[in-house]
């Protein structure tokens, strides 16, 4: 079964002078960046893309300022390597492991943390010695309660291939949750077919899906279709989206954005500060711009459209939600803003002691 629409998949740089993406004086520089970080733009991601530098485009077409590194962008900026376990395994929080299942994505977005370890050039799925160790691991750490599928992008692989792990899954009794990160339910929706559903399920465990998408125009009617064939079938989804330059860095579109994902039956849960990966500066928002994004969300979305605004700390030390701060002490009680910005009084008096147990 090909799950590929018609068309070329653009991975060159004269692939994308000849669709009309770059000039053809931008092919040397464009291949020093293609030479660097992979590039992959499906025929379906072609299509809903207008321009070089609109939403889509700064999304997946490769710029020469991925070139321009800065001192403090690190190759692991959320520092996988401190929490691997074994290879391809990270158990950076005490009850759940995330597997990186594989190394190839159907697309490369230009602004991935895992940009320099991820792409044509690498090893593909996880090998067979390294999955059994990943496993031996898993059986000997009962207190992982959940197992995160990445990669690369874990939906990229075959029915086959993720019906063979659910399969080894199911037989971890201590293991209750199941979480995929994928772009594929947006970006490739012709992947979402029974046969795949029916392999995420086949683990016997409660299976979420989290969908990366970053702009509107991501969730298509195909896009749509496949998040419903998803929900439809029992898998939980929730959203990561990562906010970028000149993508989703206003409120309009932020806004739109999280009311679509609940309208899909999609609960928003991460909304991202972009991580220090290399040559991803022109992309990046200043922390405090993302921060002011969010208060203003507050006030305008339901508690449903609201995600969490995260950093992931280098070197490994997880995330920390960065949204703005709306209490502070003063005297007895406390001093609280309210999503217009006004002040108010908070009393919060001592109340009895609880009796000793």
């Amino acid at each position: 079964m090909s799950f590929s629409p018609p068309g070329k998949t653009l991975t060159e740089p004269e692939d994308l002078i000849a669709a009309g993406f770059s000039a053809p004086e931008q092919a040397d520089v464009l291949a020093k960046v293609a030479a660097r970080y992979s590039v992959a733009v499906p025929a379906g991601v072609a299509a809903l893309i207008e321009r070089r530098d609109d939403t889509l485009g700064r999304q997946f077409l490769p710029d020469p300022r991925e070139l321009t590194i800065l001192p403090h962008e690190r190759a692991d900026p959320i520092g996988d390597d401190a929490h691997q376990a074994v290879k391809g395994l990270i158990h950076r929080y005490p009850d759940r492991a995330l597997l990186k299942l594989t190394s190839v994505c159907p697309v490369y977005c230009r602004f991935c943390f895992r940009r320099e370890r991820v792409g044509a050039a690498t090893e593909g799925l996880l090998d067979a010695p390294a999955l059994d160790s990943a496993f031996a691991y898993l059986a000997a750490h009962r207190e992982i309660w959940e197992l995160i599928v990445t990669g690369g992008d874990p939906l990229a692989v075959s029915p086959r291939r993720l019906a063979e792990l659910s399969a080894r899954l199911n037989k971890l009794d201590h293991v209750k949750i199941l979480r995929f990160h994928s772009r594929v339910p947006a970006l490739a929706p012709e992947r979402v077919t029974q046969e795949l559903i029916a392999a995420l399920r086949a683990s016997g465990k409660t299976v979420y899906v989290a969908l990366h998408a970053n702009h509107p125009r991501e969730l298509t009617a195909q896009a749509r279709a496949a998040i419903a064939r998803l929900v439809d079938s029992g898998i939980v989804m929730v959203s990561q989206t990562v906010l970028l330059r000149g993508v989703n860095d206003n409120v309009e579109t932020l806004a739109v954005l999280m009311r679509a994902f609940v309208e899909n039956r999609v609960k928003p849960y991460y909304l991202h500060h972009a991580d220090l990966a290399p040559g991803t500066s022109h992309l990046r928002l200043p922390l405090e711009e993302g921060r002011e994004l969010v208060r203003t969300l507050l006030g305008r979305l339901s508690g449903l459209c609201q995600p969490v605004f995260v950093v992931d700390i280098p070197g490994g030390h997880g995330k920390a939600p960065a949204g703005p701060d709306y209490w502070r002490r003063e005297g007895e009680g406390w001093r609280v803003e309210d999503w217009r910005g006004k002040s108010h009084c908070y009393a919060d008096p001592a109340g009895p002691k609880s009796p000793a147990s």
